[in-house]
């Protein structure tokens, strides 16, 4: 009883906050619900709408490239970063704490920093590019640039998961390296055969939460572009909270937030599904 009654706070934070908005959420996806009125209830219309709404697939789409781009190019500049930061040298302390710091850095700021470098007249990129002899697009007015552009501004967080690398390098047993050496082999070998399969479980981690990240991207585009241009940026939590809170469109949003529920726990579940084939766990025969 006293175990309860400490953890009441959490759990009545738990009840209100979540639990209850959760299953409200189940209920007001077959409803048309405007939050002033009354939600009405309309079975699967909202879904069947979502079928027919252009902007829902172009934000899907929009989702999908950042994913399928993003995910992959934070998984290996953390695991290059880290490699490079895993190495025994003077001050090595000092380099791995700036390459963490932009992760402690607020999004909000970070956000309002990346749209004044990527200003197209007077950012500070297109102003080195310019220096080079080259022209600089319009990063964030367009609408082929604008994605990338998110896209490279998310390697500015990748420090945390680097740090994660960087724990899981130093757990590599070193007489793995030492008889390797004794073998003949190259760093590139002992990267390829030592080094990586040995953390992929850290992989594998970083994978499963810059996945369920990338599909819930949402600040940065919201303070930068707000969709634009042309619906370039305008990724599914855009868009989810658009009609949530914009339009007032609370029971689509919520048909919205359970699609994108669906969509990131199928793609785990592939990633737990494809795990066995190439992550290795050292207890395992």
């Amino acid at each position: 009883m006293k175990g309860l009654l400490f953890i009441s706070p959490w759990l009545i934070g738990f009840i209100a906050f979540t639990l209850i908005p959760f299953a409200l959420s189940i209920y007001y996806s077959f409803t048309t619900y405007d939050i002033i009125n009354s939600p009405r209830w309309t079975g699967m219309s909202n879904f069947n709408n979502l079928l027919h709404d252009s902007l829902f697939w172009k934000a899907l789409y929009n989702t999908m490239f950042y994913t399928i781009f993003s995910v992959p190019l934070s998984v290996v500049a953390g695991i290059i970063l880290a490699l490079i930061l895993n190495m025994k040298v003077k001050g090595i302390g000092i380099y791995r704490t700036i390459f963490y710091l932009p992760t402690i850095v607020p999004i909000v700021a970070s956000s309002l920093l990346w749209q004044w470098l990527f200003d197209s007249q007077f950012g500070v990129i297109n102003s080195l590019l310019y220096f080079f002899g080259i022209e600089g697009p319009g990063w964030l007015v367009d609408p082929h640039w604008s994605k990338p552009a998110l896209i490279l501004m998310g390697l500015w967080g990748v420090g945390g998961a680097m740090v994660i690398y960087l724990a899981g390098l130093q757990d590599v047993p070193q007489e793995m390296y030492e008889s390797a050496e004794l073998d003949g082999c190259t760093w590139r070998q002992k990267i390829y055969y030592i080094t990586l399969p040995m953390i992929t479980p850290v992989i594998f981690f970083n994978l499963i939460m810059g996945l369920i990240g990338s599909f819930q991207y949402f600040t940065e585009s919201y303070i930068i572009t707000e969709g634009g241009p042309n619906d370039s940026t305008l990724f599914y939590s855009l868009y989810l909270y658009k009609n949530g809170f914009t339009y007032f469109h609370m029971g689509y949003a919520s048909a919205m937030a359970w699609v994108l529920f669906l969509v990131i726990l199928v793609s785990t579940i592939v990633v737990f599904k494809s795990s066995a084939r190439w992550v290795y766990y050292g207890g395992e025969r």
